[in-house]
């Protein structure tokens, strides 16, 4: 048996419970910087499309990706591609192609009988979940090898232009809240919001600026 992985706990605070998804994503991200041969991010540099969508708890491991890679939500640097696979796909500018990264079906399979998802099967929340259970599998987890957990697929045509980012905004003409450029609107000759131009936001689609340079 190889050395056990650690993880420093501050991602455990960070995440809110233990649980075997949020070490997977640590361990998918750090394993992404290797293979890309980057630091940490601190501000705008690696990007990652999470195959994660919505209902899932597998979806903890995007806290455990934000926490070893330093793409975060907040910085725009991780979106969604809602396909439902506890997958995801790791870009960095200037470097050829990207790397994406698949928890491998045996290994989702061995975790799958263990104790701490008939828990969650009845609804009872992670930080509920005896101690004992929950150490247990996140030890799985740890104690598991990089080829056991996942799955690597270098994709060397793998092309990403992230979007510009812009301090442009402006009044929305029928509630007065700022908007940003990017979500503006015009509507009976009027500059407005998504909201009150009675379109609804799609996150997974750029928008553009209407009226502002």
């Amino acid at each position: 048996m190889g050395k056990k992985f650690q993880i420093p706990e501050w991602a455990f605070e960070f995440h809110g419970h233990e649980c075997p998804f949020m070490p997977i994503g640590y361990r998918m991200g750090i394993l992404a910087l290797q293979k890309l041969e980057v630091e940490r991010c601190k501000d705008h540099e690696l990007h990652v499309f999470s195959e994660m969508g919505i209902g899932h708890p597998q979806g903890c491991m995007q806290d455990g990706i934000m926490a070893a890679t330093g793409a975060t939500f907040g910085k725009g640097m991780i979106d969604k591609l809602f396909y439902g696979k506890v997958a995801a796909t790791f870009w960095y500018p200037g470097k050829k192609g990207a790397y994406r990264i698949f928890l491998r079906n045996e290994f989702q399979d061995k975790l799958a009988p263990h104790e701490f998802f008939s828990y969650r099967k009845k609804g009872i929340e992670p930080s509920l979940i005896p101690v004992e259970v929950r150490r247990d599998i996140v030890d799985i987890v740890l104690n598991a090898s990089d080829d056991e957990l996942f799955s690597v697929t270098f994709l060397p045509d793998f092309e990403y232009q992230p979007a510009k980012g812009s301090f442009a905004k402006a009044k929305c003409e029928a509630c007065g809240e700022y908007v940003f450029e990017r979500y503006l609107r015009v509507k009976n000759g009027k500059i407005v919001c998504l909201t009150c131009s009675g379109h609804q936001p799609d996150e997974k689609v750029f928008y553009y600026p209407v009226i502002l340079s």
